[in-house]
């Protein structure tokens, strides 16, 4: 890991890019901290630039709470080598979305499959590298992102003790056998109204997880919808679990 930046926030949380061979990420840690911060790692959609706003801040409030945030870019997305069977398969999901129809299950298990084979090893080395650095402990979450990339996470991943996913994106039926083997605290978010996303196959997911614990949040309204007091919600969980 090579820190290329950094600057203090307003708010006091010091903000580091980084690289890990040619995989740029961003870290946030508290201002105040007298003792190694507890590790939230921030997914997203992919395009980190696109997503700073709204990454920068989740890990703002997460430092507030005494939580170090992490984010590293997708495979393929922000300005990393694209993959053509990936473009192929996300042309091809946008115009079955655009058609109104039933997306084929062939073609997220073509856009998805691939995403979280290579994200999930990347991952686990940047949790490597951040759990070196003295500033950082345990225990570490995962939040939000493609939540196909968190299942696996929970599944492979023992460091990771607890995690608030999105039930926003499309999840290959394989991925739903993986889910029963999930068995860390869970939080999820549901916006009941997201236009690009089967509800009824996140309630099929959420029923899946073999979680003795998992919390299904579901609100109105869309896929950028999510109130503040569902985050909120979210960041309590996080506190009671990796404090």
């Amino acid at each position: 890991m090579r820190f290329t930046s950094e600057q203090r926030l307003d708010d006091g949380v010091l903000e580091r890019e980084f690289t890990l061979g040619e995989i740029p990420g961003i870290l946030w840690t508290p201002g105040s901290a007298s003792a190694p911060a507890p590790l939230i790692l921030l997914g997203h959609p992919g395009g980190l630039h696109k997503m700073y706003p709204r990454l920068a801040a989740r890990a703002r409030h997460s430092a507030a709470e005494g939580f170090a945030a992490a984010t590293i870019e997708l495979p393929g997305s922000g300005d990393r080598p694209r993959s053509a069977a990936a473009e192929q398969a996300r042309a091809d999901l946008h115009r079955a979305l655009e058609a109104g129809g039933p997306v084929d299950e062939e073609i997220v298990d073509r856009l998805v499959l691939p995403l979280a084979q290579k994200a999930v090893p990347e991952w686990q080395a940047a949790l490597d590298a951040l759990l070196s650095l003295p500033e950082i402990g345990g225990p570490v979450g995962y939040s939000g992102g493609v939540i196909a990339i968190g299942i696996r996470l929970a599944v492979v991943e023992p460091r990771i003790s607890a995690a608030v996913l999105f039930a926003g994106s499309f999840v290959p039926r394989t991925l739903f056998e993986e889910a029963r083997q999930v068995t860390i605290p869970l939080h999820v978010l549901l916006q009941w109204d997201d236009e690009g996303n089967d509800r009824q196959a996140a309630l099929d997911l959420f029923d899946a997880f073999g979680s003795k614990e998992k919390t299904l949040h579901a609100n109105m309204g869309g896929h950028t919808g999510v109130p503040q007091f569902a985050g909120d919600a979210a960041a309590r969980f996080f506190t009671r679990h990796l404090s």
